[in-house]
C-alpha cells in the first residue's frame, strides 16, 4: 500500500507516539479518517496486537479528523475514549476506519472500527473531542 499524497498541513499534525508505532495515514478529511499501524513493533508479550495499540490508533484517527473540523483558531482535544476488543491480530496491519457520529461547534464524535488484513473487525471505538481555542 503506497501513502497517498498529503496535504502541507498534516506534517503539523503527527506526533512522536504516531511515528513510533508506525502509523500510516491513508484518507483524511473531517468527516472520515483512515490509517494504518503495523501488528509487529505493536505487541503485547504474547506476540497479539496490543490493546493499547488499539487505543492509540483510535485517538489518533478521532483527533486528526476532529482538529480537520474545528477549524483555524481552535483545536480538538480528547475527553472520551472507549474501546471495545474483539479478536486480536498476529501479524500484518491493522487499518481503522473513524467515522464522524456528530461534528458540533464545541464536540467531534467518531465512531472507530479497527480491522486486520482479512477484514476482520478487531476494536470497535469511540472518541470524544472537545473543540477549544488554539492558545498555544
Amino acid at each position: 500500500m503506497t501513502t497517498p499524497d498529503l496535504p502541507d498541513w498534516y506534517a503539523l499534525l503527527p506526533s512522536a507516539l504516531d511515528l513510533k508505532m508506525g502509523f500510516e495515514p491513508i484518507e483524511l478529511s473531517a468527516e472520515r479518517v483512515v490509517g494504518r499501524m503495523p501488528v509487529t513493533g505493536n505487541t503485547q508479550p504474547l506476540g497479539l496486537w496490543h490493546g493499547g495499540a488499539s487505543g492509540v490508533l483510535i485517538e489518533t484517527l478521532g483527533s486528526i479528523g476532529a482538529n480537520l473540523h474545528a477549524g483555524e483558531g481552535y483545536v480538538a482535544v480528547g475527553v472520551d475514549l472507549n474501546a471495545t476488543h474483539h479478536r486480536t491480530a498476529r501479524s500484518g496491519w491493522v487499518t481503522g476506519t473513524a467515522t464522524a457520529l456528530r461534528l458540533g461547534r464545541t464536540v467531534a464524535t467518531y465512531e472507530v472500527v479497527l480491522v486486520d488484513d482479512d477484514g476482520q473487525r478487531v476494536c470497535t471505538g469511540r472518541l470524544t473531542c472537545q473543540v477549544v481555542p488554539d492558545r498555544r
